[in-house]
């Protein structure tokens, strides 16, 4: 009896006031807004921060990144620390808060090809990718879905 009263009170806290935790716990106290990150990032190879913007799309395989609305037509990718948790499939349009490292990164052929992959893009538009991309990419140790 113990042992239920303790996961239903894990399971209370979250999913709090509408909101579900993935990975480490975390608040959106700090959060600075997604379109504001890469000025933030000027001049620096990587920065702990919070972040909070609309999720673009999911990785629709296992929900094991997403993209963030980062403005003026860019997203930026999140990845999950030490792949240790993953998202709903289902929570693109919501807002999130990262809670992590955001770093430059240059991301490879080979890497976008299979994003592209798991984002359900033809083989078409899969092929057309033959440049490396050079852009912030985010780590988080922990998202709270509004």
């Amino acid at each position: 009896m113990k042992n239920i009263l303790f996961l239903l009170a894990i399971l209370a806290t979250n999913t709090a006031f509408g909101q579900t935790i993935y990975g480490d716990q975390t608040t959106a106290t700090g959060a600075i807004p997604a379109s504001s990150l890469t000025a933030k990032m000027k001049g620096l190879d990587s920065l702990a921060v919070k972040v909070t913007g609309t999720v673009a799309s999911v990785c629709q395989r296992k929900g094991c990144w997403l993209q963030v609305d980062i403005g003026e037509g860019k997203t930026m990718r999140v990845r999950f620390k030490d792949y240790a948790f993953f998202v709903p499939k289902d929570i693109s349009g919501k807002t999130v808060v990262l809670d992590g490292h955001a770093y430059n990164s240059v991301t490879s052929v080979d890497e976008l090809r299979h994003y592209a992959q798991d984002a359900g893009k033809s083989k078409a538009e899969i092929e057309k990718i033959t440049e490396p991309v050079v852009d912030v990419v985010f780590e988080a140790r922990g998202v709270i879905v509004m």
